[in-house]
């Protein structure tokens, strides 16, 4: 008799969290935020999906992308800046999960990608974030 080895089955690479787990993690993040970054978070909303549309940065790469900023940033809202929608901050939940190892990971680049994010909101680009 022939004994055949089974093929393993393809581990799952990434972490493993509810989108229960992951919003109370992005809350968290939130919460820790220095006061001072807390501070100039005015007229915005931070909330969670689970991936990136088509093409959602200004490249058009979607690829990667682990966050979004949508809205006018502090250093640009005029006298007139009034009786508008919140700025957004989207954190992507499946990104992050794929791209994290252990659970302590993902919390630290759920805060750095939120830091990063906020980042935009208070009018520094890219270039000027040290993460």
């Amino acid at each position: 008799m022939v004994h055949q080895l089974r093929a393993r089955p393809e581990r799952h690479r990434g972490v493993r969290c509810s989108r229960w787990r992951f919003e109370h993690l992005v809350a968290r993040a939130c919460a820790q935020l220095p006061a001072q970054v807390q501070a100039t978070m005015h007229n915005i909303v931070i909330i969670v999906e689970d991936q990136p549309q088509a093409s959602t940065d200004a490249y058009g790469d979607a690829g990667g992308t682990l966050g979004l900023y949508q809205g006018t940033p502090l250093g640009e809202r005029g006298t007139g800046y009034n009786l508008t929608l919140p700025d957004k901050v989207t954190i992507y939940r499946l990104p992050l999960l794929e791209m994290c190892h252990r659970s302590r990971e993902l919390q630290e680049e759920i805060t750095l990608t939120l830091l990063h994010e906020i980042g935009h909101h208070v009018g520094l680009d890219d270039h000027e974030l040290p993460f």
